[in-house]
């Protein structure tokens, strides 16, 4: 009762109504949250390209068993159906990433090898199958498909509207949601672009729940991308690995 009280004392109304009462079934979808996830949804659906910047912070496992934390930058571009490139770099293993609608590349500059594959016809079947095929995963890959509100309802089983927030200064949305594996968090931009400018993820069907923060900047969805973007050149005397090497390396 006591931590209660100090709670209540501390945090505003609606801020401890969230943290402090259990959600009813007819409560766990709020809609509110859904209203605010399917804008930004509609922003990145309707994009035919864009490019961001986005600097993450993982959790991943040592081999003491000790969980480490680790900064990455990555630049992204899309331009649907059918192209994506990534260029990430920091702590996490620093790779480039092309797709362009035929194969799919990874290089690590450092190492000078690379990995490749044919891959599916457009982006959507790509990721669907990115990570299992090449080891590689985006944290912020439900936000690339060319539905994203699809992709991140399903299998829902909670959806709350946190309250007004905002992300370097920028009036946004924090939502919270739960799936089968996962809590996150996401943060939308409350103007007419309703972008999103932060990712929170708890992968809770690991071993001892490693979080991964994304915080995105410089988006720009007017990009001036061309085709010839995303298509892989090999570097001169590298060499071919398999992919799950190429992301160790």
């Amino acid at each position: 009762m006591l931590m209660k009280s100090i709670l209540l004392k501390f945090l505003p109304a609606a801020c401890a109504v969230a943290l402090l009462t259990p959600l009813h079934a007819e409560q766990t979808l709020d809609q509110k949250a859904l209203a605010s996830l399917k804008r930004m949804s509609n922003t990145l659906a309707g994009a035919k390209a864009f490019t961001y910047q986005s600097r993450t912070i993982s959790e991943v496992p040592a081999k003491t068993g000790q969980f480490l934390t680790l900064f990455s930058t990555a630049d992204v571009a899309l331009k649907r159906p059918d192209k994506l490139r990534a260029h990430l770099t920091g702590e996490a293993p620093h790779f480039d990433f092309y797709y362009d609608g035929t194969t799919a590349a990874a290089f690590a500059p450092a190492t000078n090898v690379y990995s490749i594959s044919k891959a599916p016809a457009n982006i959507d079947e790509m990721l669907a199958g990115l990570e299992q095929e090449t080891g590689i995963r985006f944290a912020s890959a439900g936000l690339l498909f060319s539905d994203p509100y699809k992709v991140l309802t399903k299998g829902l089983k909670s959806a709350l509207f946190v309250g007004p927030s905002a992300v370097n200064g920028t009036p946004c949305d924090h939502l919270a949601f739960r799936s089968d594996g996962v809590n996150w968090e996401i943060w939308v931009e409350s103007g007419s672009r309703a972008l999103p400018l932060r990712l929170a993820a708890t992968y809770t069907d690991r071993p001892n729940l490693p979080r991964t923060i994304v915080e995105f900047s410089r988006w720009n969805l007017h990009p001036g991308l061309r085709p010839g973007d995303f298509i892989f050149r090999k570097p001169a005397d590298s060499r071919e690995i398999p992919f799950l090497s190429v992301l160790k390396s």
